[in-house]
């Protein structure tokens, strides 16, 4: 189950660093550019990958048996607000008819998503220490 949290949390890593190239070309839209269709399926990937990661957390958290359980429990709520929180940043870049690399740029430098990022670092960080895994489930991961 920790194996399936770190998924999400690469998705998401790997979509916010291809979201800094994609703000430093200086794009006006989307349209029209190679990286345009990235873009938006980059943005579909993190989407996805937010609506699941509360119950990956949660998953996680009983799986491996996390104690004390009340933090685990508690920093899992702030991780499903602050995912909440970067999934309807997403959700409004994703209606946008263009998506110009100053719009990406600010979605990267929004509060939400580096409060989330800092959760997944965080959290992250703690299941690697605790359950080392062998070099072949980290390439699973």
């Amino acid at each position: 189950m920790a194996i399936e949290f770190l998924d999400h949390c690469d998705v998401i890593e790997e979509c916010y660093e291809f979201f800094l190239g994609y703000a430093a070309q200086g794009l006006p839209t989307d349209e029209g550019s190679a990286a345009g269709p990235e873009v938006r399926n980059r943005l579909q990937r993190v989407r996805d990958a937010l609506i699941r990661l509360p119950e990956s957390c949660k998953r996680a958290i009983t799986a491996q048996q996390l104690e004390p359980f009340a933090s685990y429990d508690a920093f899992c709520s702030l991780l499903e607000r602050d995912a909440q929180n970067s999934l309807a940043a997403i959700d409004l870049v994703l209606a946008q008819p263009g998506l110009s690399s100053q719009l990406i740029d600010n979605l990267n430098a929004s509060s939400h998503l580096r409060a989330l990022l800092t959760d997944l670092f965080l959290f992250g960080e703690i299941l690697r220490r605790r359950f080392p895994m062998r070099p072949m489930q980290l390439e699973k991961a």
